[in-house]
C-alpha cells in the first residue's frame, strides 16, 4: 500500500504517531513488535499484553527497547503513553480501556480469549486488527456488525495469505478483470499430521507443535480460505476444496470447473506449485481486444488469467493494516455479510465416546471447508469450537462431527457470538 508510507511519515513529522496496543507476545507477536519498532516510526507500539509478562518484555527488548514499565490500569497506561514510555501488562482490560490507544492488534491465536479481547476493544471504540483466522472464520461476520455499529474498523491483516490475496483481488478487479477464483499455494496437505509428527519441524523453527500441525493438516488453510470467502462472497466447489496438484500457478486456469468459477466464484488452493508459498487470483475477461493485449503481455490466451503474488510476509505487513484502518478507514480483509464458507470438524482418527476433542492442531480432529448452508442443514460443529467438546458416541476416522455428537463446554463467549451471528443474518437476509 504505497499511499500508506507518506501518510505515516506525515503523522511522524507531526509528532503524532498512531498509538497501538498488541495482544500476544508469541512468535508472531514478537515479530510484529520488532517490525513496528524498527521500520514504522509513524506507529507507536505503546503497550503489549501477555499472560506472562516476561514474554511481553522480551518482545520489546529484542527490538532494542530497554526501559519498560509495568502498568495495571488504563490510567497508568495513559500516563505512560503521555511520557512516551513503553508498557507491558498482564491485564487485557488495560489496553482496551486506554483513552490513548487508537488501535489494537490481536495476535494470540486463541479463539475464546480473542473473542473477549475483540468485543472489549470494539466496545471501547478501538480499531481492531485481527491476526486470528480461527476466530475470524467462526464469528468474523458478527464482529464486523459490532464494529460497524461503533464506527470502527474490524479487519484481518495484510501479509498473511488472506490479506495478500484480497489485495490482489482488488487489483485484478480494478484493472477490469472479473475475479473468479481466490487461491492459495500450498506445499503440504496431510490431515493426519499431529503434534508428534511435527515436533522436530516446530523445534527447528522455534514454533509450537500444535500451530505447525494446523498448517500441515489443512486446518489453517481452511480457516484462511473461509475468511477469504466471507470477504468476497466466493464459495467452495466441494467439501474441502479441490486442491489440485500442479507445477506452477500459471497452470491453474485449466484445473477448476469454469461453470463454478463463473457462477459466483470459488476459493481453493493448488498443491506443490511454484511460486510457493504465494497466492493467486484467476481473473476472467472475454473481450477479444483485451485478450490480445494480455497475450502480448505474456499472460496467456485467456479468457481466464492467473495473477499471482509469489510470497506472503506475515508480520512484516501487519503495520500497514493498522495504518489503513486508522488513517483511511479501510479494511485489508473483512466479511461483506454473513458467513459464506465455514470450517467444520473432522475426526483425525477413530474416536471413542467420552473422549474430549483437543481442537486446532491436535491429535483428535482437523478442520476443512464447507459452504455455510450445508453446515447449517447438517448441524456441523465448527472447528474453532471443537476444543473441550466431549463426545457422546464413537465416531469413525474422517467423520464430520456434528453438534449432536458432542457436549459443549459451558459459558463460552464464542458460542454466544455464533448464536447471535446466526440469528442476526437469518433476520437480515
Amino acid at each position: 500500500m504505497i499511499i500508506v508510507d507518506t501518510a505515516l511519515e506525515k503523522r511522524f513529522k507531526e509528532g503524532n504517531p498512531i498509538k497501538v496496543g498488541l495482544f500476544g507476545a508469541g512468535f508472531m507477536g514478537r515479530g510484529v513488535a520488532l517490525q513496528i519498532l524498527s521500520a514504522f516510526p509513524g506507529i507507536q507500539l505503546c503497550a503489549i499484553y501477555n499472560r506472562t509478562l516476561s514474554e511481553a518484555e522480551r518482545a520489546y527488548s529484542q527490538a532494542g527497547v530497554d526501559e519498560i514499565v509495568k502498568v495495571e490500569s488504563a490510567a497508568q497506561l495513559d500516563q505512560a503513553i503521555e511520557k512516551k514510555q513503553f508498557a507491558v501488562t498482564d491485564d487485557p482490560q488495560v489496553l482496551c480501556q486506554s483513552g490513548r490507544i487508537e488501535a489494537v492488534i490481536e495476535a494470540t491465536g486463541e479463539v475464546e480469549f480473542g473473542a473477549h479481547v475483540v468485543m472489549n476493544s470494539i466496545e471501547n471504540g478501538k480499531h481492531t486488527i485481527l491476526m486470528n483466522a480461527e476466530l475470524d472464520a467462526l464469528v468474523g461476520p458478527i464482529l464486523k456488525v459490532h464494529a460497524d455499529k461503533k464506527g470502527v474498523i474490524f479487519t484481518n491483516t495484510d501479509g498473511d495469505q488472506p490479506g495478500v490475496v484480497m489485495n490482489l483481488y482488488r487489483f485484478v478487479k480494478q484493472i477490469g478483470y472479473q475475479p473468479v477464483l481466490a487461491g492459495n499455494i500450498k506445499g503440504l496437505q496431510d490431515p493426519y499430521r499431529t503434534p508428534e509428527t511435527q515436533k522436530a519441524f516446530a523445534e527447528q523453527h522455534h514454533q509450537k507443535p500444535r500451530m505447525v500441525t494446523s498448517f500441515a493438516d489443512g486446518t489453517k488453510i481452511s480457516m484462511e480460505m473461509a475468511i477469504t470467502a466471507n470477504a468476497t462472497g466466493f464459495k467452495v466447489g466441494q467439501r474441502g476444496m479441490y486442491g489440485p496438484r500442479c507445477a506452477h500457478a500459471n497452470d491453474a486456469p485449466d484445473l477448476f470447473p469454469l461453470d463454478q468459477m463463473l457462477n459466483g466464484g470459488l476459493v481453493d488452493y493448488i498443491l506443490g506449485a511454484e511460486p510457493g508459498p504465494g497466492v493467486f487470483i484467476l481473473g476472467y475477461n472475454e473481450n477479444p481486444i483485451k485478450q490480445h493485449y494480455l497475450e502480448y503481455l505474456k499472460m496467456g490466451k485467456g479468457p481466464v488469467y492467473t495473477f499471482y503474488t509469489p510470497y506472503h510476509l506475515c508480520h512484516l505487513e501487519v503495520p500497514l493494516s493498522v495504518a489503513r484502518a486508522v488513517l483511511f478507514q479501510d479494511a485489508a480483509l473483512a466479511p461483506i455479510a454473513g458467513p459464506v464458507v465455514e470450517v467444520i470438524t473432522m475426526a483425525k482418527r477413530d474416536l471413542k465416546k467420552d473422549e474430549v476433542l483437543d481442537g486446532i492442531g491436535g491429535f483428535t480432529c482437523y478442520g476443512t471447508t464447507e459452504n455455510s448452508p450445508i453446515c447449517q442443514t447438517e448441524n456441523l460443529l465448527p472447528m474453532s469450537l471443537a476444543e473441550g467438546c466431549r463426545l457422546k458416541r464413537d465416531l469413525p476416522k474422517d467423520a464430520a462431527i456434528t453438534y449432536a455428537d458432542v457436549e459443549l463446554p459451558k459459558n463460552r463467549l464464542c458460542d454466544q457470538l455464533l448464536k447471535e451471528q446466526k440469528e442476526y443474518f437469518l433476520n437480515n437476509r
